[in-house]
């Protein structure tokens, strides 16, 4: 490779990474000012501003931003559609699978039995638009960029990095929440987790089964709140529009991969 070419790629990598910096900062202070200042999340009555926080902090920054990120620097040669976790669908399908089975056995043993399959569903699908902005932001873009950004430095350390950063960034984020998220000690200990998620993630290189992995991690927490607050029983029947935001959250994440990331691909 000529000296040239190598300026201009590491110029390249300089700017996505850089992108990708201030599309993880804008999420966070977004996060900050429609949840965490006013603790959106701590009022269950507040639906105006949940559903802005869900649409402008976690759709359009966390989905829609993100994967345009991703795009950019997957048509910059700085990472693949490989390494940031978007592979063949029968591939998918099967990971999906075993991320979701495994999930759901870490929250089966956490909340020793098996809650009622009403509530799991409603606090699955409460908690999955939120999961899915973190996967993709903190994984799919930062992780995924890190490693690339690194990869000239051997195999090893590019992945070390993107655990470590990633995993980070996943705990600090929550400095934008609500209590008791964004206390130092719940930090750190989301901050653990994230080296979980990395593992799935880094290891099985599929963002989708990352989601239904991580989705459950976030359950643990919702349930055992709701259990403490004496909640659980609001949860009984299909709450709809949780599941419509689920829904649309879906949509959205799988119209973008299939239609701008894959079709975009320079290794298509």
């Amino acid at each position: 490779m000529s000296e040239t070419l190598q300026r201009e790629r590491d110029s390249d990598s300089c700017r996505i990474l850089v992108l990708a910096s201030l599309t993880y900062l804008v999420w966070v202070i977004v996060t900050y000012l429609l949840e965490g200042r006013i603790l959106t999340l701590l009022r269950p009555e507040a639906v105006i501003d949940r559903t802005a926080y869900t649409l402008i902090a976690n759709i359009l920054i966390g989905i829609i931003l993100a994967l345009m990120v991703i795009r950019k620097a997957e048509r910059t040669r700085l990472i693949s559609l490989e390494s940031a976790g978007f592979r063949p669908l029968k591939r998918t399908i099967i990971a999906v699978i075993i991320a979701f089975l495994g999930g759901l056995a870490i929250l089966l043993i956490q909340h020793h039995g098996a809650p009622n399959l009403v509530v799991l569903l409603n606090v699955y699908a409460q908690v999955l638009t939120v999961t899915i902005a973190e996967i993709v932001i903190c994984w799919g873009m930062i992780g995924s960029i890190t490693e690339g950004t690194l990869s000239k430095k051997g195999r090893i350390i590019a992945i070390a990095g993107g655990i470590l950063i990633a995993s980070v960034l996943f705990g600090l984020y929550h400095i934008g929440h609500s209590p008791p998220f964004n206390q130092a000690g719940m930090i750190l200990l989301l901050s653990f987790i994230g080296i979980v998620t990395s593992l799935v993630y880094f290891v099985g290189r599929d963002i989708y089964a990352t989601i239904a992995f991580h989705n459950f991690l976030g359950c643990i927490g919702v349930i055992q709140a709701l259990e403490a607050a004496g909640s659980l029983p609001l949860y009984e029947k299909p709450l709809l529009p949780v599941l419509g935001m689920a829904a649309i959250s879906v949509a959205v994440f799988i119209t973008i991969d299939f239609r701008f990331i894959r079709q975009g691909s320079q290794h298509a």
